[in-house]
């Protein structure tokens, strides 16, 4: 049989029993046959409780000291995951995500990686032991600093170590049953998808799916890694997410995969810019500089009579304060007159690539939008993706509202969410 590589999330572990039940998950996979590398998560909340009592001690924590504190997290989930294997019989090896292998660009907190030299993983499976890796976590290329890959990294990890090692899947076990065509815990009647393309699970990924994160996804596509997400609560098969449908899976794509949505952006409105060429491009180059990944953009149509207009564009909440005064010291260069911040917002993505073949989607998108009362401040659409950005109270009375109207509600079983995150 072949290598497997699996990644348990927070939730898997977030106890001494979750630790146990999937040690023995672990072992019945090697007992099948297959080299098996473990990518894990911390316990539970462990990594929020360790930036809550980072911020208790500096309001601003050093990138360096910060990943080193965090990167402890993963450093207790493996070696306890690793200890419990052994307890039933089976040689295990944890490692650092330094001593995997993943090495990292240098910048702090979210860190990409660069290459996987997994030596130390081949010859711990030569061995025949199993390979205990800590996810979110790898070593800077050029000073050798711990870096961490940001949230949701460790699914990135898992990935990596996929393709570096030619597995055959990559299982990212959860705490739901696999991808469903909404968050379950919004909307109770939410369908588990059977196979979804990479590219459509990119999409939903980048607006906000929480099952995967948009790295690991790409990631894969690009190395043509197949995904299996399913529950480490259950035995059922999950979803699996790959660039072209293997074996008796689903073949006969979906109109709509599903609908996402994100409540961690917030927008800023850029009031009173010059209409001229150069403008926009010295505000996103301030943003650029300030190491911020933006969203969505909507520029408004110049007035008249001033030749002013104001540009708009959606950012994580985390960077708003960075980007505000990144703006500000360059307002004098800009010429703008002020800017606006708004964090109470959410956004709402219809995904599916049978989209770009079916008229009527747009129309039926706004239309459940506006029967469920639904304001629209910005629209943002790819050949795959319809975007808005609404008030975020709204949001999830909007994602219910568009996901009947589209036919994705099941008529069976109510999704169920075991560990009650999500993740």
């Amino acid at each position: 049989m072949g290598l497997v590589v699996q990644k348990y999330g927070g939730s898997s572990v977030a106890d001494a029993e979750g630790i146990k039940r999937v040690a023995k998950r672990i072992v019945d996979a090697k007992k099948n046959g297959h080299q098996v590398v473990v990518v894990v998560s911390a316990m539970g909340d462990t990594t929020d409780e360790l930036i809550d009592l980072a911020e208790q001690v500096s309001p601003i924590p050093a990138g360096r000291e910060f990943d080193m504190l965090l990167t402890a997290g993963e450093r207790i989930s493996m070696s306890l995951l690793a200890m419990a294997i052994r307890s039933l019989g089976h040689e295990a090896q944890s490692f650092t995500g330094s001593q995997a292998g993943v090495i990292t660009d240098s910048v702090h907190n979210k860190a990409r990686i660069i290459d996987v030299t997994p030596g130390r993983i081949r010859t711990a499976l030569d061995e025949g032991n199993i390979a205990i890796v800590a996810g979110f976590q790898g070593v800077s290329q050029d000073k050798k600093d711990i870096t961490t890959l940001g949230r949701g990294g460790s699914d990135t990890t898992a990935v990596a170590l996929a393709a570096a090692l030619n597995a055959e899947v990559c299982e990212i076990y959860t705490d739901v049953d696999g991808v469903f065509t909404a968050d379950p815990r919004v909307v109770k009647k939410a369908r588990k998808i059977e196979w979804i393309s990479s590219e459509d699970m990119l999409e939903l990924a980048a607006s906000g799916s929480k099952v995967l994160l948009h790295r690991c996804v790409e990631y894969a596509r690009r190395y043509n890694i197949p995904i299996h997400v399913r529950s480490s609560f259950s035995g059922l098969r999950g979803t699996w997410v790959s660039n072209e449908p293997q074996g008796d899976q689903q073949v006969e794509q979906a109109i709509i995969s599903g609908v996402a949505h994100d409540v961690s952006e917030a927008k800023v409105t850029v009031v009173g810019v010059p209409d001229k060429p150069g403008e926009a491009a010295a505000i996103f180059r301030a943003i650029a500089n300030a190491e911020i990944n933006i969203d969505m953009v909507v520029q408004n149509v110049s007035a008249a009579t001033t030749g002013l207009t104001d540009i708009s564009f959606t950012l994580p909440k985390t960077e708003g304060r960075k980007a505000i005064d990144a703006l500000e010291k360059a307002k004098t260069v800009i010429g703008f007159e002020s800017l606006r911040y708004d964090d109470q917002i959410g956004k709402i993505s219809l995904v599916g690539a049978g989209m770009k073949t079916n008229p009527g989607v747009t129309a039926g998108f706004f239309e459940a939008l506006s029967a469920a009362g639904v304001n629209i401040e910005l629209i943002s659409t790819s050949e795959i993706r319809i975007s808005v950005v609404t008030r975020g109270e709204d949001v999830n009375e909007a994602v219910r509202a568009v996901h009947t109207a589209f036919g994705l509600d099941s008529e069976s079983d109510e999704a169920v969410v075991y560990g009650g995150s999500g993740r």
